[in-house]
C-alpha cells in the first residue's frame, strides 16, 4: 500500500451537494490533513442520463465555499471508461466475469419466485457457465463465490462479516457498455492509490462485493470507514421536509462557511466537551476513532446558534466581503468604511447575513420609511420641539463619538427637565423608522452628523404634515 495517506470524495453530479455528502467530504478531508496526506476529488459521472455540468459546478462551488481544497482532481469518471472496460475484459479473459443475456423480464420473474419461496432475491447464475460472447444489450457479471465469508474491517463500525453465499453475481458492465458504480469505483480507487475510503454507511452492503473485486483484480484493499447517516428531528433520513439540505442553500440563507463546517464535523464526532473549533484545531484533533457509530440528528437551531457566534466574532471587513451579494445597491456602490461601521453596529444582534442585510436597510436609504405603529406612537406633536432642538444642535457637537453623544443627550434632557425615555424612542424612530435597533448613540455615530440632522428634521416635517 502507498506510504502516504490518500483519501477521496467521489460525488455523483446528479444534483446539489447534500449536507450528508458534505460531512463525508469534510471527514475525508480532515483525515487526510491530520495525517499529512492527500485529498482527491473525483466526479462519478458515468450515469450519463442524470449527470449534468450544472450539478458538477454546484458541487465544486460548495466544496470551494466550505474551504475543502483538493490536492488532485477533479477527475471525471466518464473520462476513464476505456480503463474500466479494459478491466472488465481482463476479468472475462481470466474467467472471473461472464456475459449474461437474461432479460429484465426474466430477472423480475426470478425475483418474485424467490420472494414467494421466502428467499432473499439473488441472481441464480443462469448464464455463469454458458460461455456467452458479448452481444448488443448484454451485461457482464462478476463471478462471485459461495464459499466462506468476507470481512469488512471498518474503522468506525468494527469488523462486519458477510456470508459470501448471500452475495450475488454483481453486474459490472451495463447493457450500454458503461461500467456500474461498484466496479468503476474499485478501479478508480485502486488506480488512484486511495488508502482510506471514508463514505456514508449506505455503502456498507456494497463493500464486501467491492473487496472481492479488489482481490480478483490483484489490487490491495484499502481501509474502509463508514460514517453514520444524518437524521432529521423525527429520526428519519434527512430530507427537504426537515429544511434545507443543500450546502449552497445555507450560503444563500446567510450562513458563514466556518459555521457549517463546525456544525457538520460535530455530527457524530467529538473532542471532549468542546463545541467551537477553528479549522486548525479540527485538523489537529480529528480522528476516526472519535466518530460515533450511531446516526446523528440534524439540529437547525444549533447551526443557527453557531452561525450567530461566527458572525459576532468575524471582522467587519471580512463580513463586508461576504455581504456583497446581499447588500442593497446603495451599500454595494457606497462608502466601504461606512458599510463596515454598519456591520459593527449590527453583527452582535443578528444570526445570519440575510438578517444583517435586512437590519441594515435603514442605514443606506435617503428617505426613512416609518413603521406605521411606531410613527403613530412616538412621532407625535409633543416631541416635535425636542426633536427640532436636537437637530439644530447636532452640527455644533464637537465630540460626535458615543461618549460625546451620551453627554450631549444627558445635558439636553437635564436642560429640558425631561426623562430620557421621552426622547429615546422618538429619536430611534426618526433615525431608523423602527422601534428596535442598535443603541441610539451607536446609530448616530455611524450615520454621522449630516445624516442624523437630516433624518430628525424629516421626522419633524412628518409630524407637521400629520397635524
Amino acid at each position: 500500500m502507498t506510504a502516504k495517506i490518500r483519501t477521496r470524495f467521489a460525488p455523483s453530479p446528479t444534483g446539489y451537494l447534500h449536507i450528508g455528502g458534505a460531512r463525508t467530504a469534510l471527514f475525508s478531508w480532515l483525515f487526510a490533513r491530520h495525517q499529512g496526506g492527500e485529498f482527491v476529488l473525483r466526479i462519478e459521472d458515468t450515469d450519463q442520463q442524470r449527470s449534468t455540468d450544472e450539478s458538477t459546478r454546484a458541487i465544486l462551488d460548495a466544496m470551494t465555499w466550505m474551504g475543502l481544497a483538493w490536492d488532485e482532481g477533479p477527475y471525471f469518471q466518464a473520462q476513464r471508461v476505456d480503463l474500466h472496460r479494459q478491466m472488465v475484459q481482463k476479468l472475462l479473459e481470466e474467467g472471473k466475469a461472464y456475459v449474461c443475456t437474461c432479460t429484465p423480464e426474466e430477472l423480475e420473474i426470478k425475483r418474485k419466485e424467490a420472494l414467494a419461496a421466502g428467499k432473499k432475491p439473488k441472481y441464480d447464475g443462469a448464464c455463469r457457465d454458458k460461455g456467452l460472447k458479448k452481444s448488443p444489450g448484454c451485461v457482464v457479471r462478476f463471478r462471485g463465490t459461495d464459499a466462506g465469508v468476507t470481512v469488512v474491517e471498518d474503522l468506525i463500525k468494527g469488523n462486519i462479516v458477510f456470508n459470501n453465499e448471500e452475495l450475488d453475481d454483481l453486474i459490472i458492465e451495463r447493457g450500454d457498455g458503461y461500467p456500474t458504480y461498484n466496479f468503476a469505483v474499485v478501479i478508480d480507487d485502486a488506480m488512484m492509490n486511495i488508502t482510506h475510503v471514508i463514505r456514508g454507511d449506505d455503502h456498507v452492503n456494497n463493500t464486501p462485493r467491492q473487496i472481492l473485486m479488489y482481490q480478483a483484480l490483484g489490487f490491495e484493499v484499502p481501509k474502509f470507514a463508514h460514517v453514520p447517516m444524518i437524521l432529521g428531528s423525527d429520526k428519519t433520513r434527512l430530507s427537504k421536509r426537515h429544511g434545507a439540505t443543500s450546502v449552497m442553500a445555507y450560503k444563500e440563507m446567510g450562513y458563514l462557511p466556518e459555521a457549517l463546517v463546525n456544525y457538520l464535523v460535530r455530527l457524530s464526532w467529538s473532542h471532549g466537551d468542546q463545541e467551537i473549533f477553528s479549522l486548525k484545531e479540527l485538523i489537529e484533533f480529528f480522528s476516526l476513532d472519535a466518530v460515533g457509530k450511531s446516526p446523528a440528528v440534524f439540529n437547525p437551531e444549533k447551526l443557527l446558534w453557531l452561525n450567530a457566534h461566527y458572525i459576532k466574532e468575524a471582522s467587519p471587513a471580512r463580513l463586508a466581503e461576504e455581504m456583497k451579494p446581499l447588500w442593497p445597491a446603495e451599500a454595494r456602490l457606497g462608502d466601504a468604511a461606512f458599510a463596515q461601521k454598519v456591520i459593527a453596529d449590527l453583527q452582535p444582534r443578528v444570526k445570519t447575513l440575510v438578517d444583517l442585510a435586512k437590519a441594515a436597510e435603514f442605514y443606506f436609504t435617503d428617505e426613512i420609511v416609518y413603521e406605521a405603529e411606531a410613527a403613530q406612537k412616538f412621532l407625535t406633536p409633543d416631541v416635535s420641539a425636542h426633536l427640532q432642538s436636537i437637530a439644530a444642535a447636532i452640527p455644533g457637537i464637537e465630540d460626535f463619538s458615543k461618549a460625546g453623544i451620551e453627554a450631549f443627550l444627558k445635558s439636553f434632557i437635564e436642560a429640558k427637565g425631561i426623562k430620557f425615555k421621552a426622547i429615546a424612542q422618538p429619536l430611534r424612530v426618526a433615525l431608523t423608522g423602527k422601534t428596535v435597533s442598535p443603541g441610539i448613540d451607536e446609530v448616530m455615530v455611524t450615520l454621522g452628523k449630516e445624516r442624523v440632522a437630516k433624518r430628525i428634521t424629516a421626522a419633524v416635517d412628518h409630524i407637521a404634515k400629520r397635524q
